[in-house]
């Protein structure tokens, strides 16, 4: 039993994930599907959640708990922290139900990431949307530094200056993430397989990405039910327990090209703390579902998280090791980069559905404990470290 361990998830909720023509939905609207899903699968009603997480810039508690009709809505929190917020949420939601400040914890996430504003018209359309967004503003947006891709592509070229990383290495990331996808309904890019060949012939948008390198546009919602161990069991799923969480930022978290070093992220510092908690090492992980905004990320993470070590990514992801089947499962069911860009959130309920064993073709055989980091902004990160009961 890890130290935090005194909460857990009972319930996940998803929409289905989709591009053109579109959700139909209000960004609130389809994560209220997303929610009242997840509030029926923990067994729960609307008007027993007393504690509500929106995603930064995606939602206010009152308007989640006007629509789901909470009668006692006594804690809410947002954590700035983009991409990263989700899983950070998990942290904050689980304190929240151990120290009494709410009974049941709602953390929804969701957008019409295809079909409305694109997440790289956020921040040249409004600075405040992200830290640091006044230093894009200033800084990258006037020499066409304008967009996630080409901001993180400086961090994926020095890993390959320093250590050699190749890019058929990106693309054996891009390749698993695609091939779990084919066993995935709600995956997006069900029933479009991809080789390697395939990957390096896709055009190149910010070197070193290729197009598919890059995370899906798309529309879609999850979200999650956070209580206590005691409260679990009077409710109709098996818990998934949060063994440990944590989230850091770099430093500094408002830019990227000046850091001393450009490949400490707020995972590097989160990683150590998480897996103290969780009195366990990453050797005894199961399978990681690792946020995938482009691939290098993913190959970052995995070192920072301490899979393997700085430098050594690009040899891990290599020969399968990374698929189902291989020696850690990453993103099984396609991740951002081909079942949807969900915030990260549905990341979250994938590693739930691997550990209740519900994840079906994709199942990580004997799963027990699961991974699930965040990225967010300049470079945030977070980690949970879960397990079935």
């Amino acid at each position: 039993m890890g130290a935090m361990d005194e909460a857990c998830i009972v319930g996940i909720g998803e929409t289905a994930y989709v591009r053109k023509p579109g959700s139909g939905l209000s960004a609130l609207g389809i994560q209220l599907q997303a929610a009242v899903r997840a509030i029926e699968d923990a067994g729960l009603t609307g008007r027993q959640i007393d504690g509500i997480m929106p995603f930064p810039n995606l939602g206010h508690a009152e308007s989640f708990a006007a629509n789901l009709g909470c009668e006692n809505l006594r804690f809410q929190s947002i954590v700035w922290m983009g991409g990263a917020a989700p899983v950070a949420s998990l942290r904050v939601a689980g304190a929240a139900v151990r120290q009494g400040l709410a009974n049941y914890v709602l953390i929804p996430a969701g957008w019409n990431g295809y079909s409305g504003a694109r997440a790289r018209q956020t921040v040249a359309e409004d600075v405040s949307s992200l830290p640091g967004g006044a230093i894009a503003r200033d800084f990258y947006l006037p020499f066409g530094f304008s967009a996630p891709p080409q901001w993180y592509s400086v961090m994926a070229r020095r890993h390959m200056h320093e250590f050699g990383t190749r890019p058929e290495q990106l693309g054996c990331i891009a390749v698993a993430m695609r091939k779990h996808a084919q066993t995935n309904p709600n995956a997006v890019m069900k029933g479009r397989a991809m080789t390697l060949e395939d990957y390096m012939a896709s055009p190149m948008l910010a070197d070193p990405y290729r197009l598919f390198d890059c995370c899906l546009e798309t529309d879609g919602a999850a979200a999650v039910v956070v209580t206590t161990p005691e409260r679990a069991r009077d409710l109709g799923k098996e818990p998934v327990f949060i063994m440990g969480a944590a989230s850091g930022q770099p430093r500094p978290a408002d830019e990227i090209t000046n850091r001393k070093d450009i490949f400490q992220t707020g995972l590097s510092l989160a990683a150590p703390e998480a897996f103290g908690q969780a009195g366990i090492s990453p050797g005894d992980v199961d399978f990681a579902q690792i946020y995938d905004c482009f691939t290098f990320e993913v190959l970052q993470q995995l070192e920072e998280a301490g899979f393997c070590k700085r430098g050594e990514g690009g040899a891990f992801v290599e020969g399968g090791r990374i698929e189902l089947g291989g020696e850690l499962p990453v993103n099984t069911h396609g991740g951002l980069l081909s079942e949807a860009h969900v915030l990260g959130m549905n990341h979250i309920v994938e590693a739930v559905r691997q550990l209740r064993g519900d994840a079906g073709q994709r199942q990580v055989a004997d799963a027990e404990i699961g991974v699930v980091t965040g990225w967010g902004d300049f470079g945030d990160g977070s980690i949970a470290i879960l397990r079935r009961a």
